[in-house]
C-alpha cells in the first residue's frame, strides 16, 4: 500500500514538469501558425488589390489617380498598413490596345502582424499583376 501512494505523488510532479517543458513549445507553435496565416492572408489581399487596380488601369482614359484610389480604397478597408503602389508605365493613359499594364502592391509585414511581427518583422511582401490594355 505504501508503494502505490509514493508512485502517485512522484507521478504528479512528473506531470507538472512535462507541462512546464511542453507548454511554451505549444504556445510558440500556435503563435507561429497564427502569424504565418496572417501573412498568407496579407499576401492574398495584396494580390487581389493589384488585380483590381490593374483592371482600373487598363480601361481607356484611366489616370494614375484612379489606380491609386482603387488601391487605397481596398487596402484601407482591409486594414493594411504601410503599403506602397507602383505602376508600369507610370501613366496608364499612355497605353495602346494590347500593351501590358503592371501594378505592384507592397506592404511591410511588421505593422500588419497579428502577434507583434516577431517572425516577419523586417520582411516586405510584394505582389504584381500585369493585364493587357483594352
Amino acid at each position: 500500500m505504501m508503494t502505490k501512494r509514493r508512485s502517485r505523488r512522484n507521478r504528479s510532479g512528473t506531470a507538472v514538469t512535462e507541462l512546464a517543458v511542453c507548454l511554451p513549445v505549444l504556445v510558440l507553435i500556435t503563435l507561429a501558425t497564427i502569424e504565418s496565416c496572417t501573412m498568407l492572408h496579407l499576401q492574398q489581399r495584396l494580390k487581389t488589390t493589384a488585380f483590381e487596380a490593374a483592371r482600373v488601369g487598363i480601361v481607356p482614359g484611366a489616370k494614375p489617380v484612379n489606380v491609386e484610389y482603387q488601391c487605397e480604397l481596398l487596402l484601407d478597408n482591409h486594414g493594411v498598413q504601410g503599403y506602397s503602389v507602383t505602376m508600369d508605365p507610370a501613366n496608364p493613359s499612355t497605353l495602346d490596345q494590347g500593351d501590358y499594364f503592371t501594378v505592384t502592391v507592397s506592404a511591410s509585414c511588421g505593422p500588419n502582424s497579428l502577434v507583434g511581427g516577431w517572425i516577419y518583422a523586417d520582411k516586405i511582401l510584394s505582389k504584381s499583376v500585369s493585364l493587357s490594355a483594352e
